[in-house]
């Protein structure tokens, strides 16, 4: 018993050890065979891609080639005494090269190699033109998803897709007409060709800006880094078209911007805009003095309001934002330090001073008269470009005192306001208007849709002035309308349904409104003041038929200002301040109460009228003729004119001016 429990031990070690011999383990405990890890290594060759298919390709060959030529060299077998070995490998290269060599081969056993060596030959270069192929067509459509990095320097980057983009990238292209070479860079989580020929389509020839288009996350660092952000000139972040939250979006993207561990020491010029007034906090933190917010919906409700109490104001903040004509600069004013700012407005004659950046940063449109402007300190001016901004002396005759008239006092009532329309900018504008106007002014607000009345009834307002009420009524329904008994309210504000309905749908509706209110307009034979709030600037032109006084395209001018804040780093606080209550704004004042009208007057004296009551004028809009060409829709408005010129003016020409009040 014990002899052979020895034995059946013995046996029992022996065997494991046997085992281990033969086969390998994985980590899991199955056995790997020698084929198992000649595959896998085959494997893990091929993950190197087409190199390494052609480098086994290229193995294959050689090997042929190379027994062929000992075959060869061994038996000479070929024609005459046969080859040595370097020739019999020359025979067999050529052959494995064109099939068509071994057509002229004699005897049967050297045609047999040579057969074999021409087949396998064509097996190679078979398999070497597919992955030629396979690799272009690879290629094309890595250029075609636009993954590689951009190697340009002093660009302008556009992150995000949104219908803005089109308006910003004409903007652009006008500003760069004087620059040598200039690039735009777009980067977007959408296809690069349906970018481009998108771009091709809606802006047409780009002039001598070339646009780049990139496909990838703007969120993310690696894809920030294909922008090469570190070089460009400015950067234009825009709420992201179809986003469940944009702002957010928008907010991470800043982040990614002014956090990457691998950004430039210089810091960032950013415009980037957003929805909500809410999120403004979080991006400034985030952004620091390296982003310009550019909130929509805050600078659309203002200009909404500004516009419906003075009808072609809108042409006016147009013409400031638009690089095709008068633009806003920042500039050193050196030669002004110690002239009070009343004597520094006569100072440019074909430019226009309206207000002061001082050295700790602080921004005042149209300060007082008597402020003595401090060395360090910038000027705020609207200029044709940066090269037309120089001190002129003043004429000795350009102010003609004799038409100056004194100024009277205006007294304003309560107003009745309608709006025709509803949309997330609804309870901004309400809360604006609310405190521009006199106590006791109503506003009637008529539109539908879920919770219309209850949002309307909750909504906050910036004074006790005015008292506002909700008329649920299909807006686009002729008798709904004449039933608010429009005619007796002093203006009426249009507003698109772009919170639920698409851009060209929410136009639709607010022109078939505007045209119910023209009808009428017309059958009471009363003029009605309306302001429509439009979405793309295309169905502008198809609006003008109904006779309102006045638009504003929301998605055009908030182009317009992502595209001057990203050439001018103090837009957005100016901005602030012109449609802030608190400050001084742009009003449209009738001409005659300034000077007489009896007689032409030059600009020089209207603007010493407004100097004189502590206001600056920047412009006029006079009435135009009908044959009168106006290819830019400006409505007669016209900014920054030549001050020597002298104009034969009417009762119902306005000047423009920057006022408190």
């Amino acid at each position: 018993m014990g002899t052979i429990t020895r034995a059946t031990a013995a046996r029992a070690s022996i065997k494991p050890t046997a085992v281990k011999v033969v086969t390998t383990k994985s980590s899991g405990g199955d056995p790997v065979t020698f084929g198992e890890r000649l595959r896998y290594e085959f494997d893990k060759s091929m993950a190197a891609g087409p190199i390494a298919l052609v480098g086994w390709l290229a193995l294959v060959s050689l090997t042929v080639i190379l027994i062929a030529a000992t075959i060869l060299a061994i038996t000479h077998i070929g024609p005459g005494r046969g080859f040595d070995f370097i020739e019999a490998a020359w025979q067999s290269l050529m052959r494995t090269m064109d099939a068509g060599t071994m057509g002229g081969d004699e005897g049967w056993e050297f045609r047999a190699v040579t057969l074999v060596v021409t087949l396998a030959g064509i097996l190679v270069f078979s398999a070497l033109i597919s992955i030629i192929s396979a690799g272009l067509d690879s290629a094309l459509e890595n250029l075609r998803k636009g993954r590689s990095r951009v190697l340009e320097a002093d660009h302008t980057v556009i992150l995000n897709w949104s219908p803005s983009i089109f308006d910003i990238v004409k903007e652009l292209l006008i500003a760069n007409e004087s620059r040598r070479k200039p690039r735009i860079v777009i980067m977007a989580d959408k296809d690069k060709v349906e970018m481009e020929d998108e771009i091709a389509d809606k802006v047409g020839p780009t002039g001598n800006t070339v646009v780049i288009c990139r496909r990838g996350d703007p969120t993310d660092l690696f894809d920030l880094s294909l922008i090469n952000g570190d070089t460009c000139r400015s950067i234009i972040v825009v709420s992201p078209e179809g986003a469940d939250d944009p702002d957010k979006q928008v907010i991470k993207t800043i982040l990614a911007l002014t956090n990457n561990p691998k950004r430039r020491p210089d810091r960032y010029q950013i415009a980037a805009e957003l929805r909500d007034m809410a999120n403004a906090e979080v991006a400034r933190i985030v952004g620091g003095d390296e982003v310009q917010l550019v909130l929509a919906d805050d600078l659309i409700s203002r200009i909404v309001v500004q516009s419906c109490r003075q009808a072609g104001l809108s042409a006016v903040y147009s013409e400031l934002l638009d690089f095709d004509g008068c633009e806003i600069y920042t500039t050193e004013l050196e030669e002004l330090a110690g002239m009070t700012f009343g004597e520094a407005l006569m100072a440019y004659e074909d430019s226009c001073l309206i207000g002061l950046r001082y050295a700790d940063g602080r921004v005042k449109m149209n300060p007082p008269m008597d402020e003595v402007i401090e060395a360090g300190s910038r000027a705020i001016i609207i200029a044709e470009d940066d090269a037309s901004i120089r001190v002129t002396p003043l004429p000795p005759d350009a102010v003609d005192p004799k038409v100056l008239r004194k100024p009277k006092p205006v007294k304003r009532g309560p107003e009745r306001t309608l709006i025709l329309g509803w949309n997330r900018r609804g309870p901004m504008i309400a809360f604006e208007l609310s405190r521009y106007v006199k106590p006791g002014s109503l506003l009637t607000v008529a539109g539908d849709g879920e919770g219309f009345a209850q949002e309307v009834a909750s909504m906050p307002l910036g004074s006790k002035n005015m008292k506002v009420e909700a008329k649920v009524i299909d807006t686009a329904h002729a008798q709904s309308i004449e039933k608010l008994r429009v005619e007796s309210y002093d203006s009426v504000m249009v507003l698109g349904y772009s919170d639920r309905m698409d851009a060209q749908s929410a136009d639709t509706h607010t022109l078939i409104t505007l045209l119910h209110l023209r009808r009428l307009s017309e059958r009471l034979g009363k003029h009605i003041s309306v302001v429509s709030e439009m979405i793309d600037i295309r169905n502008r032109e198809l609006a003008e038929v109904t006779g309102a006084d006045d638009f504003v395209v929301s998605n055009k001018l908030v182009s317009l200002m992502l595209a001057q804040a990203s050439e001018n780093e103090y837009l957005s606080s100016i901005f602030d301040d012109l449609l802030d209550e608190d400050g001084s704004e742009i009003y449209m004042r009738p001409v005659g109460d300034y000077v007489d009208l009896t007689h032409p007057v030059n600009f020089y004296t209207i603007m010493e009228a407004a100097r004189q009551r502590g206001e600056t004028a920047i412009g006029y809009r006079r009435q135009r003729d009908s044959d009168e060409p106006d290819d830019r829709n400006m409505g007669g408005v016209v900014v920054n004119p030549n001050k020597s010129e002298a104009l034969d003016y009417t009762p119902e020409d306005r000047i423009i001016v920057l006022a408190e009040d």
